[in-house]
């Protein structure tokens, strides 16, 4: 066995860590004049796995209008599927939407990660209404085949 390594940040390594993430939400919450299209309700998808978390913000029809994920926003490996990183997601989504004018919207949470909860409160938080909450996990129905008899 060999030495246990531990590398310790120093306050100023994580201020500017954290800088980086604000500057970086910041930078996704804006859009083009061209992907600004006027709708009122929308639909958001999360896509909470164990390593990620991918939000878009679609329209009715599902043509999608704006899209974030964790690893877009700065954050590097077991760090992506973290709550706080969910929240950073779904506040530039948000911040997205606002800018189109979106007021209400259904979410559809899709996954089993940690991000789930705390991505439906910082959407909720900053000024989106929701209308609806829908599990759309996929859950298997009667499971894979069995194995077949061990024969002795």
């Amino acid at each position: 066995m060999g030495k246990k390594h531990i590398i310790l940040k120093t306050s100023d390594e994580l201020i500017r860590e954290r800088e980086a993430v604000e500057a970086q939400v910041q930078k996704a919450g804006t859009i083009t004049k061209s992907a600004a299209r006027k709708t009122s309700n929308a639909q958001v998808h999360i896509l909470a796995s164990y390593n990620n978390v991918i939000i878009s913000l679609s329209d009715e029809n599902g043509n999608v209008l704006a899209w974030s994920s964790s690893g877009t926003l700065g954050f590097r490996g077991s760090k992506k599927a973290t709550p706080f990183a969910a929240s950073r997601v779904a506040e530039a989504v948000a911040e997205k939407g606002k800018t189109m004018g979106v007021i209400g919207v259904s979410v559809f949470v899709k996954g089993i990660g940690s991000g789930r909860e705390s991505a439906i409160r910082s959407l909720a938080s900053h000024g989106l209404d929701i209308l609806s909450i829908h599990d759309v996990t996929p859950i298997p129905h009667n499971g894979p085949r069995p194995r077949k008899p061990r024969r002795v």
